[in-house]
């Protein structure tokens, strides 16, 4: 027995800088559904996004939060550019969207489409058990408002 029942994420909560951008982002551009919206003392938000599964990605708007520093607590602007995928230790490096499979190239094309920058899609290979280094996750990158890093990833084998 597992000392902890754990289901899955409830919700990942991340910070932005303006609320209206990052809503219009995640629902017009993404077709996330806005669910809920907490009024927070000083004028702050807390928000979340339906991303299936029962879990959320969630936001939280401070009206006077430090700006951001990325290349530190967050992944570089350039990382396209330079491949530098480097973060300092306890800050958040990416966050992973779960598709289907046969879906990546068609979501490739329509963020494409909307004006998104992405990466080309990548074939991440890793050590399995039995050592084949076949695919893993086929995957891409993109950047939201705020500069935090998203993929867009399909598991390819168990």
């Amino acid at each position: 027995m597992k000392e902890f029942q754990l289901q899955g994420i409830n919700h990942l909560a991340l910070v932005c800088k303006d609320m209206e951008i990052t809503v219009d982002f995640y629902t017009k551009t993404l077709g996330l559904s806005l669910i809920e919206n907490i009024e927070l003392p000083g004028g702050g938000k807390h928000f979340f996004f339906d991303i299936g599964n029962g879990d959320a990605l969630a936001f939280f708007y401070f009206p006077n939060a430090p700006e951001a520093v990325p290349g530190v607590a967050s992944m570089s602007l350039d990382m396209f550019k330079t491949g530098n995928i480097v973060t300092a230790h306890g800050s958040m490096n990416h966050v992973a969207f779960n598709v289907p499979v046969e879906k990546l190239e068609e979501y490739r094309n329509k963020l494409v489409a909307k004006g998104v920058e992405v990466t080309p899609v990548i074939q991440h290979k890793g050590d399995s058990k039995d050592n084949s280094k076949s695919v893993f996750i086929s995957s891409f990158y993109f950047f939201d408002p705020d500069g935090i890093l998203l993929e867009f990833a399909s598991s390819v084998r168990e």
